[in-house]
């Protein structure tokens, strides 16, 4: 077995683990990662086994790296969609484990996957490294066919997205910087007075709308932008709500998140994308809704969880309790 880190991973063999693997996503490709490795604030670990220079399993963790004292006390990385493996799966989550384990430590206060795929077979080995798994909802779409698809959203979802399109609401993918820094515009105001998460920097989406992987959708009225939702992809089989926004306040009667979501539900329908991933529904202890939001869409509710590795108890402690008072201090 032979590890590989960064630049060091043969691309033709990174891709060729991403084509082949069921565990596969935008997030841990090539692409991804070269795209947040040029941002300020936040950087990108790739990791890699290999047997006779064959990649056998893969991750790709983005490192948040913020300015402040929230920064420092949050300090985590993220390894978005969960590590890559191949169907010919060898046992060797040991030592990617200890791999993620020496390159994250000194780095971060914790590492989380947010997994968006079966990760059950590894449940056992996660808790030998003490990785705490924590179960987590979420909602697929089958987008392969348009008329089932439209069939599955409830009625009265269906009412408010036909309202919006007799009232005039179109969409249609980013074209300009200007657009995409609009749709950043509204995104932000919604995280500062509602989401109080952080939120990526505005370069990441600049980025993004120049590199991919992925696309920008936005939803349009009396030619003004209202609503959006950025959406990596896989081609040919999934398309993914890493953030959406709209300005339903503003405009009740033309429901932009709404026809956010839906607008992707369609791209992904129309370029012969089998899946909608929502990214995520809520943990099953809590009341959550936005759950209620996306099970309206029609999807299929899967519970895929999380695994999460603190490696400074302290400092973790410290950080949650912080963050915590700031956002009730902030209500």
């Amino acid at each position: 077995m032979e590890v590989f880190r960064n630049d060091a991973i043969s691309v033709t063999e990174w891709a060729r683990l991403i084509d082949a693997s069921p565990h596969s996503t935008p997030f841990q490709t090539l692409g991804f990662y070269n795209l947040v490795r040029a941002l300020d604030g936040m950087t990108a670990e790739a990791i890699a086994l290999a047997e006779e220079g064959q990649i056998r399993c893969l991750a790709v963790a983005v490192v948040f790296q913020e300015k402040g004292l929230k920064g420092f006390l949050s300090r985590r990385a993220i390894i978005y969609g969960g590590p890559v493996v191949d169907r010919e799966w060898n046992g060797y989550a040991d030592s990617l484990l200890f791999e993620i384990d020496f390159t994250l430590c000194k780095k971060v206060i914790y590492s989380e996957t947010r997994n968006l795929s079966d990760y059950g077979f590894l449940k056992e080995v996660f808790a030998r490294y003490s990785w705490r798994y924590l179960p987590y909802y979420n909602y697929h779409i089958n987008t392969s066919d348009s008329a089932p698809m439209a069939k599955a959203v409830s009625a009265s979802r269906m009412r408010q997205i036909r309202k919006a399109l007799k009232s005039g609401v179109t969409w249609r993918a980013a074209e300009n910087l200007q657009e995409v820094d609009r749709f950043y515009d509204i995104l932000r105001e919604l995280y500062r007075t509602r989401v109080r998460k952080p939120l990526m920097p505005a370069e990441f989406f600049r980025a993004f709308f120049r590199s991919g992987p992925g696309v920008l959708l936005l939803v349009i009225h009396d030619q003004k932008i209202i609503g959006g939702i950025m959406c990596p992809l896989l081609p040919s089989r999934a398309l993914y709500e890493f953030y959406v926004c709209g300005l339903d306040r503003e405009y009740r009667e033309q429901y932009p998140s709404i026809m956010a979501t839906w607008a992707a539900m369609q791209y992904a329908s129309m370029n012969n994308i089998s899946l909608f991933d929502f990214m995520g529904a809520g943990s099953p202890d809590s009341d959550y809704g936005v759950r209620d939001f996306k099970a309206k869409f029609g999807g299929n509710l899967v519970e895929f969880g999380r695994f999460r590795k603190v490696h400074k108890p302290l400092f973790f402690f410290i950080g949650s309790t912080y963050i915590r008072i700031r956002s009730f201090l902030k209500k």
